[in-house]
């Protein structure tokens, strides 16, 4: 499956567009996880932990967003964008969403 963040893909077109397509994750980061990047906070910089879960939610959501696009019949998704919020203050969501579309390559002539 091609996500690209883009409209269009070079060398070819869309052949039917299939509708919106979301993948959404939320985690929590364990309390010994919280601890270590609380003490994290007081040096400053980079927030190892968090980065990590962050990065992990993010690839989890584009998996599933890939899962419902390949449901629809779709064998690309365009202007894929992430978004992301917290919920409490332990939680974070984060979506992977986009259009699913059937993509052909474009006619030589």
């Amino acid at each position: 499956m091609l996500v690209v963040t883009t409209e269009n893909v070079s060398g070819f077109h869309v052949s039917k567009v299939l509708g919106q397509v979301f993948g959404v994750v939320v985690r929590s980061r364990g309390v010994a996880g919280n601890f270590m990047a609380g003490l994290r906070t007081i040096a400053g910089g980079e927030i190892k932990e968090y980065s990590s879960m962050l990065e992990e939610a993010r690839r989890h959501a584009i998996d599933k967003m890939v899962k419902n696009a390949t449901t629809m019949g779709a064998n690309a998704v365009v202007m894929m964008r992430f978004d992301s919020s917290e919920m409490g203050q332990t939680m974070c969501e984060i979506v992977a969403y986009g259009t699913a579309v059937q993509i052909e390559p474009n006619s030589v002539s």
